[in-house]
């Protein structure tokens, strides 16, 4: 699951940072009390659980500020500005904590001294893995065959992860279009005989297949010949786009990859710990949320006459219907004439009240009973009313295949897509979750868990 928020990459960066932060703070203590009051410090005093703490309380920060995502990490001022709100927030977190239990208590001093040196540590490996990452001779190479709209799809794909570690050295033309030509930022290095040739010459290390039609000019038995050798590794471009991004591109589905590359059947046992799991957060989400709820419920009715909550049907797993219930955010005539309407970002039907409780998921809290009730699981692809489902089925190509799961309050196309309002948003929402469909697990469900805190915090995302 490369794609996702803990992919090995990141994983890595994590660790990184973690040594760093760690090893910042330990210097700060030696550069503040020497080298026997900072070995006194580490042994006696239980310095190295202390570290530990602060170590954790950073990361965190550093998360939820989006500082292992490669965007922020290309932009040298953000990334600064960043780091310094991060480590800020994280230090005074800390500061209340040792004030609150002091046997944890590092320093004032130390404090004072490993804040601009940790920041100053941090900022020069994230430039400097930023440089690694973009230097063209780094990473696994790339060549596409197919000249296509897949084909180049697949190439964007990869411009804009260069965190992926993937480098395109050029196109295979399969369809008469000509060597130098250029597609994208890259260009076209040969055609269908100059595989082999090409595949040696560049030292090519992946080879992805974005050919839809495999007749005719399609290299055959130069690819069974070099997959049989082991020289280069050969893959379809579902498989790489949907590794890359996070996402299956319905363009470039096949009911067979469908039928061949699905989850297969989920053992009994499984299935109903990971319901037990989702039913569990939500009942604990219900009572955390109590008084949020409470006093929610009282604006929405001092504000406007009409009901607090608002059920509207939506369509469920195997295409079961069901009542959702929210949160009343709208006027109590916004679809008056009974047709329904795409909700907006700035839909000018949402009240006052409706606007703040939107903006920061409140009004999706009465949905916790949904997942208690078992109309819902906590992660899945967020329900859709009949009425939309009915017309997106007929638009958009696999749209019912995200009714084999059941749905969910929050989801991976929530976390990695803003919100939506039309056909082709639905068609990027259902891209990705088709994948979380294809990969769905407690572990992906626990990330999604994790990423939608972050969002409802800082108020971005999807819905």
């Amino acid at each position: 699951m490369s794609a996702s928020s803990f992919s090995l990459r990141k994983f890595w960066l994590i660790l990184a940072d973690a040594a760093i932060i760690y090893g910042g703070v330990i210097l700060a203590l030696y550069l503040r009390l020497g080298l026997d009051g900072a070995v006194y410090e580490l042994n006696v005093r239980n310095g190295w659980t202390k570290i530990a703490l602060a170590t954790f309380v950073c990361l965190l920060t550093l998360y939820f500020y989006d500082l292992y995502d490669y965007v922020v990490m290309t932009n040298r001022r953000e990334l600064l500005l960043r780091l310094v709100q991060a480590l800020g927030i994280a230090w005074a977190f800390l500061a209340l904590v040792f004030y609150s239990a002091p046997p944890l208590m590092i320093g004032r001093g130390v404090s004072v001294i490993s804040v601009p040196l940790v920041l100053l540590l941090l900022l020069g490996w994230r430039v400097t893995i930023h440089s690694l990452t973009g230097h063209p001779d780094i990473g696994e190479k790339i060549l596409v065959v197919g000249t296509g709209k897949t084909a180049l799809d697949t190439a964007e794909a990869v411009w804009e992860r260069r965190d992926a570690g993937y480098r395109i050295v050029g196109f295979i033309s399969e369809n008469g279009a000509k060597p130098k030509d250029k597609i994208g930022r890259s260009e076209i290095l040969g055609m269908a005989p100059d595989l082999e040739n090409v595949i040696r010459s560049e030292k090519v290390d992946r080879v992805v297949i974005a050919v839809r039609e495999r007749r005719g000019a399609f290299p055959t038995e130069a690819l069974l010949r070099m997959s049989l050798a082991g020289d280069v590794s050969i893959e379809e471009c579902t498989s790489f786009f949907e590794r890359i991004t996070g996402k299956v591109h319905v363009d470039m589905l096949r009911p067979s990859w469908l039928i061949f590359a699905g989850r297969g059947r989920e053992g009994r046992l499984k299935g109903v710990f990971r319901d037990l799991v989702h039913r569990g957060l939500a009942l604990i989400g219900l009572l955390v949320s109590l008084p949020i709820a409470l006093v929610t419920a009282i604006l929405i009715k001092l504000e406007s006459r009409g009901p607090i909550f608002y059920k509207q049907e939506r369509v469920g797993k195997n295409g079961k219907t069901f009542n959702v219930i929210k949160f009343r955010s709208m006027r109590t005539d916004a679809e008056a004439d009974g047709k329904p309407v795409w909700a907006a970002d700035n839909d000018d039907r949402v009240t006052f009240v409706g606007k703040i409780i939107r903006k920061i998921r409140i009004d999706e809290i009465p949905q916790f009973w949904n997942i208690i009730k078992g109309d819902m699981s906590f992660v899945g692809p967020r329900p859709e009313r009949p009425h939309f489902v009915k017309q997106l089925a007929t638009e958009i190509s696999y749209y019912e295949h995200r009714h084999l799961v059941a749905p969910g309050l929050t989801g991976w196309a929530q976390i990695k897509y803003p919100y939506g309002a039309s056909v082709s948003d639905a068609i990027q929402k259902l891209q990705y979750d088709l994948y979380y469909i294809k990969n769905q697990s407690l572990t992906l469900d626990l990330v999604i868990v994790f990423e939608t805190v972050k969002t409802v915090l800082f108020g971005r995302g999807g819905r």
